[in-house]
């Protein structure tokens, strides 16, 4: 079973460790973290109307506005001695960036009742922009390009700021239809989501032993760590790679390629994100897994076009794997 999860905890502390998590608990840092969180839960829960302010702004305060996201990087490293001019040019820079790529994807008229139906239409299909953008996302995560620029065990700011440049470019600039970037889960994303889960979980678990990629192990270890573990996962990890890989990825190529060559292609590139986890080499086990996995949390994303659905899915499988068979 795959675990995205696995490019944070090589980056975290153990809370057994002797300070735990409480070392990292300051003033800086928790107001970096509400920072960070505010645009990416105003996206999640009120996306519509959040969204609706954004794009009532003048075009160059839309542009300018995510300049901001520079600020936690500063409260961050700056506390731990680690600031530097370069990299706060970098935060402040392509954020700024990424908002104008996704408004110059959109043809004159963008937003406005007056779009022809030719204008619509080429503002849907997305344009070459849109996919420069995510591959600029997906490769910085992917291959760590910015973590050097945080302390130790705090890059992952790195990936929710990131997290909240797309999500201010695609969601609430753009605007880009069929996302599914609404967190107020209903009955029936859960259903689909843990459908999915469950579909997966037998072929993952027969596949992972016999490749000697899972190992089973048979500790309890109670409610509240898979409570917590399954939380943790769902909102740091899961929505953030559904986000990207299902709700713009996927949902990009679909109008491009076709629901089918969209799903596996999406789910290909999703395997292929993680070659580098938990090895020096090209871990095609780790790939494997993850691409077959991928493709159960695209049709549990594509059924109704719900990145809550497949967060479910992905979570579910992430906390399977990290409390029982790693």
């Amino acid at each position: 079973m795959t675990r995205s999860a696995g490019r944070i905890p090589a980056q975290a502390p153990s809370l057994g460790s002797k300070m735990g998590w409480m070392e990292f608990v300051t003033p800086a840092n928790v107001a970096a973290a509400v920072l960070l969180l505010i645009p990416y839960l105003a996206a999640a829960f009120w996306g519509g109307a959040t969204g609706a302010r954004v794009r009532a702004l003048p075009a160059w305060a839309q542009t300018a506005a995510p300049v901001l996201l520079c600020v936690p990087y500063a409260l961050v490293a700056g506390a731990a001695g680690k600031f530097q001019w370069g990299w706060f040019a970098l935060y402040a820079a392509l954020p700024v960036a990424i908002a104008a790529l996704v408004r110059q994807a959109a043809p004159a008229g963008y937003g406005a009742e007056r779009d022809t139906e030719a204008q619509w239409e080429l503002r849907e299909r997305g344009s070459w922009r849109e996919f420069v953008v995510l591959a600029v996302l997906g490769l910085a995560v992917d291959l760590r390009w910015f973590e050097s620029a945080w302390p130790a065990h705090l890059a992952i700011f790195n990936k929710i700021l990131l997290l909240d440049a797309g999500i201010y470019g695609f969601v609430l600039v753009r605007d880009l239809e069929g996302t599914g970037f609404n967190l107020r889960l209903r009955w029936r994303d859960l259903a689909t989501g843990l459908r999915e889960a469950a579909f997966y979980t037998p072929i993952g678990l027969l596949l992972g032993l016999g490749l000697g990629f899972l190992h089973m192990h048979n500790a309890w270890p109670g409610l509240m760590p898979i409570g917590g573990a399954w939380v943790f996962t769902f909102f740091f990890i899961a929505v953030p790679e559904e986000l990207f890989f299902r709700g713009w990825l996927q949902n990009l190529l679909e109008r491009r390629l076709g629901r089918n060559a969209a799903l596996f292609l999406t789910a290909a590139l999703f395997g292929l994100a993680h070659f580098n986890k938990r090895t020096t080499s090209f871990n095609w086990r780790y790939v494997l897994m993850a691409a077959i996995a991928g493709v159960f949390y695209g049709r549990a994303w594509r059924r109704d076009r719900r990145v809550g659905a497949s967060a479910v899915t992905h979570a579910t499988v992430d906390a399977i794997w990290s409390l029982w068979l790693r």
